[in-house]
């Protein structure tokens, strides 16, 4: 075997031996994936862990950073971070400003925020003071104050995103949406009886069961001060579309969404909807997706508390190792649902 097969012999064993390499004329570490230039085998060490390395006596490489974590992990790391300080900000803080404050460039920090949350830090921000908003108008709070508090200049840019948000003015929202009509039908598909209910942004709720009469009690606790309004012949066209949703889940059907929930509950959701038809997430990742990594627990309640069966498909999530765990709508739909799905994509 000539001088360099033996080097590349040598190489290959060392490697086996850790993913972090040490230069002995630089006294730097990296890790195996770097994208530095590699010096003479000769010249490297490898090690187990980076820990290992540092005890060796070398420093981490600043391009790979080792020590670190992996890309992801601080890709994650540093959206939480970002979602922490738009949390406990008193007044609405610049995309610049977290970019900086997170230590990336501007750019780059929008696309990695977009990318794991499904949103842009403006939304998510704005999102973040509107359930500011809501919760002080659910305990009574006048609405004046409750602009001001949330950090809106004016009345006419807080009514036109509340109005958008709540689906109706902060002032009705506050009397517990009393003077909201929402127009519901009942209807029958393969899977059983669901219950269909519309705003007039979009619909509000769409609910699955085997009793009819349990899910109206469903929707009459789910909107206890609206006025429900049945029997609506127009309203059954909507109905059929979502009976078409529910039979042919892999057909793409757009339907105007009513969606309202808390900010992480909407966050959850969105992610929910970007899963492709015959595809299937586990919570873990959706809440990396989110920003939140350690939530897995709130990513759970958050499907749980999914008010709209199959338009955000809930149904997709299972745990990490394939098997399902819970679905409000009951486990056998969720099986032919995504039975349905895999074998027509």
């Amino acid at each position: 075997m000539d001088n360099a097969a033996a080097r590349k012999s040598n190489g290959k064993k060392e490697r086996a031996k850790g993913s972090w390499r040490g230069v002995i004329t630089t006294g730097i570490y990296c890790r195996s994936s770097c994208g530095s230039r590699v010096p003479h085998i000769e010249n490297l060490r490898y090690f187990r862990s980076s820990e290992e390395a540092l005890s060796a006596g070398f420093r981490p490489c600043r391009r790979c950073r080792p020590n670190e974590g992996s890309f992801e992990q601080r890709h994650i790391e540093t959206i939480a971070e970002a979602c922490r300080l738009i949390d406990q900000a008193d007044s609405p803080v610049s995309v610049s400003a977290l970019a900086h404050a997170v230590g990336v460039s501007e750019g780059h920090f929008h696309r990695l925020f977009r990318s794991h949350t499904g949103m842009t830090p403006r939304a998510y921000a704005e999102q973040k003071r509107m359930a500011h908003a809501r919760n002080q108008l659910e305990r009574g709070r006048p609405v004046t104050e409750t602009l001001y508090d949330a950090g809106y200049g004016s009345s006419s840019r807080f009514y036109a995103i509340t109005n958008k948000s709540l689906g109706m003015t902060p002032s009705h929202f506050k009397d517990g949406g009393s003077k909201e009509t929402l127009h519901f039908a009942v209807g029958e598909t393969s899977l059983g009886a669901i219950v269909v209910a519309s705003s007039k942004k979009g619909i509000a709720a769409i609910l699955m069961g085997d009793d009819p009469e349990t899910l109206l009690r469903d929707l009459q606790d789910r909107f206890p001060k609206s006025k429900l309004n049945g029997g609506d012949a127009e309203y059954e066209g909507t109905v059929a579309r979502v009976v078409g949703l529910i039979e042919a889940p892999s057909l793409a059907t757009s339907l105007p969404l009513d969606i309202r929930g808390t900010v992480f509950q909407r966050r959850v959701w969105h992610a929910l909807q970007s899963v492709p038809v015959g595809e299937t997430i586990s919570y873990d990742e959706i809440a990396r997706r989110v920003g939140h990594p350690r939530a897995v627990g709130a990513v759970a309640s958050a499907c749980a508390s999914n008010p709209l069966a199959v338009a955000i498909p809930c149904h997709r999530v299972v745990r990490h190792d394939g098997t399902y765990f819970g679905y409000t709508w009951g486990l056998e739909r969720k099986r032919v649902l995504l039975d349905r799905e895999s074998k027509k994509r």
